[in-house]
């Protein structure tokens, strides 16, 4: 599956989970996701607008019981469980909700230990985690100190967090799509900020869309949020052209404010469509053979890791399993095998999206005692997935649909999800993995499993 952001009016924490909302993902199931960290003082708020004509998705996080996060600050507005240190916190979107000068400064290790310590998933502590890096990497360089001792002004404050998580949330339920966008547009002019009045790009984003294609029109304010620009940098694999796809649904964000132009992010959710059949033109039927997509599913080009390892502890081997996988490797698993000299060992394989081959490198190289790595571009064909949450006995557990040609043909449990549910019931893992599945298979018998 492909999602494509369309910047043309720029990008904030708050426009990107709102194109993600209206393009389906399920609000409900963001917030049951979001209450599994410890921050509280905060609701959600999902409201239609119109911006120059078009049809959007405000999305907003409301502190206090709904208070207006664009208004002056009140006192412990918005807290972390068991940190609370007196401070205000309110929206930070610069021109899509002000920066403010009463921001609290967040170490960026207390958001990390806060992610670090909560019941997300996996991948979603892993993507929020990688986002928040390239935030404090980004700060460290504005402010001329090492990325361990920053502290988060604006992008440290409840609303930055929820919409962070709230963002790796959204991307999860819709299976980790691949993630292009279009070159950003940052605006012009001068943004308010803790530290005072800087040009449009505010420093850190500056530093964040280094490498990156952007641009500058005459339409005045900050288009493109520090916010922003940390989650497309990490999620986005290219920007430029939408990429080949075959698109199934989009969505529109809006921001807060009405310019010139509409003030949306527009996002396109899709299937991939193989060069070798020309820019957006589904594939024959049968065309699997010619090395291009089949009857329903996708090709993907992803790199593939190894190294033969034979002088280790096999202790390691399950940690480094876990630290790959949290690191956004599509998978990692061992094969054993027979060494020179007759040693036994293992054979160690990561598959991993090309724009993470690199993190996940250097992970295996920490972690284990191999001097080499070998790397390679392979293909694979992929069924269109998504997460749905179904309620069981137990409570809310996420379940990973895939389908072929429109039609439910696997739902799978996920696993942590089981096995918190089994603990904190007292039950066997297996009760609550046949329940989920019981349920997965009425949501496809009634109907809301299937698509076209």
């Amino acid at each position: 599956m492909i999602l494509y952001f369309d910047a043309f009016a720029g990008a904030s924490g708050d426009m990107i989970l709102g194109a993600l909302l209206d393009a389906g993902v399920d609000l409900d199931a963001v917030q049951r996701e979001l209450q599994k960290l410890e921050i509280s003082g905060y609701e959600l708020k999902r409201e239609r607008v119109t911006r120059r004509g078009i049809a959007a998705t405000r999305f907003q996080v409301l502190l206090e019981g709904g208070a207006d996060p664009d208004a002056p600050p009140r006192h412990g507005a918005g807290h972390i469980r068991g940190h609370d240190h007196g401070h205000d916190h309110h929206d930070h979107h610069g021109d899509h909700g002000p920066h403010g000068h009463h921001a609290p400064a967040r170490p960026l290790r207390e958001i990390l230990d806060l992610i670090d310590r909560s019941a997300l998933a996996g991948p979603v502590k892993a993507l929020s985690r990688r986002i928040f890096e390239r935030l404090g990497e980004a700060e460290a360089r504005v402010h001329g100190v090492s990325p361990a001792d920053v502290h988060l002004h604006e992008v440290g404050a409840v609303d930055a967090i929820v919409d962070i998580c709230g963002a790796a949330v959204a991307l999860h339920l819709l299976g980790m799509p691949e993630c292009h966008a279009s070159p950003l547009h940052v605006g012009r002019g001068f943004v308010e900020t803790a530290h005072g009045r800087y040009p449009v790009p505010a420093p850190a984003t500056a530093y964040l869309i280094e490498g990156v294609p952007s641009y500058a029109t005459d339409v005045e304010g900050e288009l493109l949020t520090p916010t922003g620009a940390a989650v497309l940098t990490t999620v986005c694999r290219a920007f430029g052209p939408r990429p080949p796809m075959r698109i199934r649904a989009t969505g529109y964000g809006a921001g807060k404010h009405d310019r010139v132009i509409p003030n949306v992010l527009r996002v396109h959710l899709g299937d991939p469509v193989t060069a070798e059949f020309g820019a957006g033109v589904p594939a024959p039927a049968g065309a699997a053979g010619a090395g291009g997509p089949g009857p329903g599913w996708a090709l993907e080009r992803v790199v593939l890791l190894e190294t033969n390892i034979d002088d280790m502890n096999p202790q390691v081997y399950p940690h480094l399993l876990e630290r790959l996988l949290e690191g956004g490797a599509l998978d990692a698993w061992l094969t054993p095998a027979h060494m020179k000299k007759g040693r036994p060992g293992v054979l160690l394989h990561v598959l991993a999206r090309r724009e993470e081959a690199d993190a996940l490198a250097a992970i295996v190289f920490a972690e284990t005692t191999t001097i080499g790595l070998r790397r390679s571009e392979v293909e694979r064909w992929v069924l269109p997935r998504e997460w749905v949450t179904v309620e069981t006995p137990y409570g809310p557990v996420q379940v990973k649909v895939a389908r072929l040609g429109g039609r439910v043909v696997n739902a799978m449990p996920e696993y942590e999800d089981c096995r918190a549910a089994a603990r904190e019931h007292g039950v066997p893992l297996r009760r609550v993995w046949e329940q989920a599945l019981a349920a997965a298979a009425r949501l496809v018998r009634d109907g809301a499993g299937d698509g076209a």
